[in-house]
């Protein structure tokens, strides 16, 4: 049997004290002290652990970041002198779609490897904007298959970004009468590519190249960061080019396996140019995710193009329109053109922009995408707290641009890992074995706009959802 593939994770710890959720308010001169072992100690979690400097200083609060909200700490305090409260500045975390919430569970995750969990529950609303306003089928995890879905059984959550042909043919013999097309297969529908802004150093890029590397996933970069430190990992870069530009690096296109090209009209003129140079290229087309996005795909998908890559903005909206859709709503209308045309199963489709949980990964394949390429979680994994400072020119005060690359990657595996088991957690109370068995099964999900309109709808009229 072959071996499972694996993404190994170990704890990484940050470097800088990160932004604590809760924050500890104790009423000292009401202290019994005469408890054999304070509520702080017995805590399951041992989130207390390192903040034992708070316990005899009132010099500052004392903000825990690994707080998983059971609470048991302040229930079982015997003079009832321990609360917590939300603390200030994790309020001021991240913006309206990339929230405080966000940044913290990215952070554990990177930290730990694991899956978060809260011991009080999901608190928020019950509906929200984008993704939020989508669940999924879970119904299979109550009659689990014998081995369960980390046991013997295999889980396979990989996907090809190659081309397939329509149909087979055969000699008479049986032997295939066409040459089949290569096969660029990875072992997670997850890609990397660098966010727009951040102190995007050598070691910040290493980190995510190297971390690339270790998961067997490709990263998209501008050619011109590519220097001698990263020709070793060039097998898992995808330059992002332009048609007026892509032969000034026919050397890096060469040690690659795959390229973008930036779409305008008439590129796929360009796609043997790009096999000249290498035969078994695989080319993607990026795309700005527009309103006119459905019909460049049933355009480009009628030519030797491998992938269609669809870039929303940070926050996972349409891009030169005055009323952006979503993510979901377009990724949708992209996949179900390209179905109505019979024409799905030879393109892939991947999208970026606004994917920020591993929750975000599933919905979209459910919607209809192969992939999708992630940006700023990468540096949120790192520490960023997205703060923006170096836009201005400023310092980070997390000194990403000092990080060390090992290090980085580290803590890029473990977000890759937790983000897996997510994916595996699905798949399993789906009943699935496969994520591509997950692309554009609606089926297996609800979308609280339908709900409404099918059961509000008839007394209370369409409501329209303000975007974020």
């Amino acid at each position: 049997m072959p071996k499972k593939y694996h993404i190994e994770t170990s704890l990484a710890p940050p470097r800088f004290q990160p932004i604590g959720k809760y924050t500890t308010i104790e009423f000292r001169e009401d202290c019994a002290g005469s408890c054999r072992e304070c509520v702080k100690k017995k805590c399951v979690y041992n989130i207390f652990k390192d903040n034992y400097q708070h316990m005899s200083s009132m010099a500052e609060p004392e903000y825990v970041y690994a707080c998983m909200s059971c609470l048991r700490c302040i229930q079982e305090c015997t003079k009832g002198i321990f609360s917590r409260v939300i603390n200030p500045e994790y309020r001021t975390l991240g913006d309206q779609y990339w929230n405080a919430d966000i940044f913290h569970r990215t952070w554990y995750q990177a930290h730990t490897g694991s899956i978060p969990v809260s011991g009080a529950g999901y608190r928020g609303p019950f509906v929200g904007q984008g993704f939020d306003s989508m669940w999924t089928d879970m119904s299979e995890i109550v009659r689990p298959t014998r081995d369960g879905i980390h046991g013997r059984e295999y889980i396979n959550t990989s996907i090809e970004l190659s081309r397939r042909p329509e149909r087979l043919s055969f000699n008479e013999d049986m032997s295939l009468a066409i040459e089949p097309p290569p096969i660029l297969e990875l072992p997670l529908p997850i890609l990397f590519q660098l966010p727009s802004f951040g102190l995007l150093s050598t070691n910040t890029l290493l980190s995510i190249i190297k971390a690339a590397a270790k998961i067997g996933t490709l990263v998209l970069i501008d050619p011109a960061n590519i220097n001698d430190t990263f020709k070793p990992y060039l097998n898992n870069l995808v330059p992002m080019l332009t048609s007026d530009n892509y032969a000034s690096y026919s050397d890096i296109i060469a040690n690659c396996q795959m390229v973008e090209l930036a779409y305008k009209k008439g590129i796929e003129k360009e796609f043997e140019k790009l096999r000249n140079i290498k035969k078994d290229l695989f080319i993607s087309v990026g795309i700005p995710l527009t309103p006119q996005g459905s019909d460049i795909a049933l355009e480009l998908a009628q030519t030797e193009v491998d992938t269609l890559h669809y870039y929303a903005d940070k926050d996972g909206r349409e891009l030169n329109t005055e009323d952006p859709r979503f993510l979901k709503d377009v990724i949708r209308e992209i996949h179900l053109k390209l179905v109505d045309n019979a024409i799905r199963q030879k393109i892939n489709l991947l999208f970026s922009g606004g994917i920020a949980m591993a929750e975000h990964v599933n919905k979209a394949i459910i919607c209809g995408a192969d992939a999708v390429a992630i940006d700023n979680s990468l540096l949120i994994a790192m520490e960023c707290r997205m703060c923006l400072r170096c836009k201005d020119g400023l310092s980070c005060p997390v000194k990403l641009e000092d990080i060390d690359s090992e290090y980085g990657c580290a803590r890029i595996m473990n977000l890759m890992g937790a983000w897996r088991n997510q994916i595996l957690e699905l798949l399993g109370a789906m009943g699935l074995r496969e994520v591509r068995r997950l692309k554009g099964e609606v089926g297996r999900s609800m979308w609280f706009e339908d709900l409404e309109e099918e059961n509000f709808g008839p007394i209370f009229g369409k409501r329209k959802v303000p975007s974020f």
